[in-house]
């Protein structure tokens, strides 16, 4: 008899090909008769890519002929994950282990040639439930997965950029950065690093960008600068460099991080950019902005993203619609099972936690040393008065430069706050939206401006929540403009970091 191992192997391989055969729609009255490859299939609906472009059917009311034609009685749901290899291979398994266990199911890993190529989860006759096919590629190669229908899924430590968001859209996808199908499964930090034979252990972030658009050559004592960054087509370093203000400058690309730190080490003249996790044998060095403020990686700091250099890692899936299955492992991300799952990977969940107003002397004390005409101190005594009360939560929301639009995390954020005002969590407390502006333009217009955006998140928030606001929970909105910087306003990171609105709950 074949080892289940072996079994389990044998059905993964006929059920996991990454590419369908043809297949022949046909309508029950006959009229209608459609060719094309099967994007999709959940047990009901099914997806089929067309010369006709997409289309979705009830597969119960048609007729299927061809080899790939699924069959019903046999269904097994299927996730087919591309994505970046530190995830695909490290955090993935790991989640799908930790959710079988939760579900009394067993996670059967299956290897061919030392290489990960899938995960069954099976039941306790083991028969398989769900079946995630994996491909390790990177952040790139993994969008482009998805438009070609190679796969259901992408991981990525960077957000799907406008032109593989609209290649989606010509091939009948929906907007990718949507709720519904952009998730965040947790956060990494990026550090600036240095040799440590150089003598400097703080750097501006305008100076780190500088240096890295080729605006600035030099060390201030005028040793020549050399760029480093992590491997060609790398999602971490490729975030980076799609924030910097302007085109890239020359810099030297390296294997994997290891490599990297050594590179930096070596050369007293390096700059490089690495994950906080992985700065090895060179120097990390902090951000110190222009105007004093200090942004440190710290767990609160990334989780609110307040420090600037954060890399999320999003899962983005093709289509909303899936497996019930594949919707029960999405709510189990959020559980506190999978938060320390991902903190053991290395990364920062996005469970959330309170941040006291005791610990944020240091931005109110900067607050009251630039206060002026624009910001009067009982402005700031009015905005203490009810932090007061409060705790800040980490939960943040930002808006996509330019935009009304949230960016993907505070997306992320939306569905994490509309799921613990129905689990109950905030029952009996109030919840205040507070929005903050950057200082370009009059302090008039920012002031409004901050009110607006927290007005849109409540709005967004009864939306999602529907008719599941529970009477005793009181959701209002302050606005203070600028008052309150966390960054320098002559550096686009800076006045990005400022436009935001925070949480704050009441006892």
């Amino acid at each position: 008899m074949k080892s289940a191992a072996a079994s389990v192997a044998a059905l993964f391989a006929c059920l996991s090909p990454l590419a369908a055969q043809e297949v022949t729609i046909t309508s029950a009255q006959g009229g209608l008769s459609v060719t094309g490859r099967i994007v999709s299939y959940d047990g009901q609906y099914m997806r089929v890519e067309s010369d006709y472009g997409p289309l979705t059917v009830d597969y119960t009311t048609v007729q299927c002929s061809g080899a790939a034609c699924p069959d019903p009685a046999k269904y097994v749901p299927r996730l087919r994950i591309s994505g970046e290899a530190r995830a695909t291979e490290i955090l993935l398994p790991a989640l799908l282990d930790g959710f079988a266990r939760q579900a009394d199911l067993t996670a059967q890993q299956i290897v061919t040639d030392d290489m990960l190529s899938g995960i069954m989860l099976l039941d306790a006759q083991n028969a398989p439930v769900l079946d995630v096919p994996v491909l390790p590629s990177n952040s790139a190669e993994a969008f482009a997965d998805l438009v070609t229908f190679r796969a259901d899924a992408a991981l990525s430590f960077r957000e799907i950029l406008d032109v593989e968001n609209q290649r989606a859209a010509d091939v009948g996808l929906a907007d990718l950065r949507g709720l519904g199908h952009a998730f965040i499964l947790g956060i990494d930090a990026l550090v600036p690093i240095v040799s440590p034979l150089n003598p400097q252990r703080r750097i501006d972030p305008g100076l780190l960008d500088a240096a890295f658009t080729g605006d600035v050559t030099v060390w201030p004592d005028g040793t020549p600068l050399s760029l480093h960054l992590g491997p060609e087509l790398d999602g971490q370093a490729d975030a980076f460099l799609a924030s910097l203000p302007g085109d890239a400058a020359f810099l030297t690309r390296h294997g994997d991080a290891a490599a990297l730190s050594a590179a930096v080490a070596e050369d007293v003249g390096a700059l490089g950019v690495t994950a906080l996790s992985e700065t090895g044998v060179a120097q990390a060095v902090s951000l110190v902005d222009t105007c004093g403020l200090v942004s440190a990686p710290r767990i609160s700091s990334i989780k609110t993203q307040d420090y600037p250099l954060t890399t999320p890692l999003f899962l983005t899936l093709a289509q909303q619609r899936q497996p019930q299955i594949v919707l029960d492992f999405l709510s189990y991300l959020r559980s506190p099972e999978a938060h320390l799952i991902i903190r053991r990977a290395g990364l920062v969940d996005l469970g959330v936690v309170p941040i006291p107003l005791d610990g944020q002397g240091g931005r109110l004390a900067h607050a009251i040393t630039i206060a002026g005409v624009d910001t009067p101190l009982t402005e700031l005594q009015r905005m203490v008065q009810l932090m007061h009360a409060r705790a800040r939560s980490s939960l943040t929301f930002r808006f996509d430069v330019g935009t009304a639009t949230l960016d993907p995390v505070s997306n992320a954020n939306l569905l994490t706050l509309a799921h613990d005002i129905r689990a109950g969590l905030y029952d009996g407390r109030d919840i205040l939206l507070i929005g903050f502006s950057d200082g370009e333009g009059p302090a008039l217009a920012n002031l409004e401006l901050s009110g607006e955006r927290a007005t849109r998140v409540r709005d967004r928030l009864l939306d999602v929540l529907g008719d599941d606001l529970p009477e005793t929970v009181q959701i209002d909105t302050a606005a203070f403009g600028e008052a309150l910087p966390i960054g320098c306003d002559d550096t686009a990171r800076g006045r990005q970091a400022n436009r935001r609105v925070e949480v704050w709950i009441g006892d």
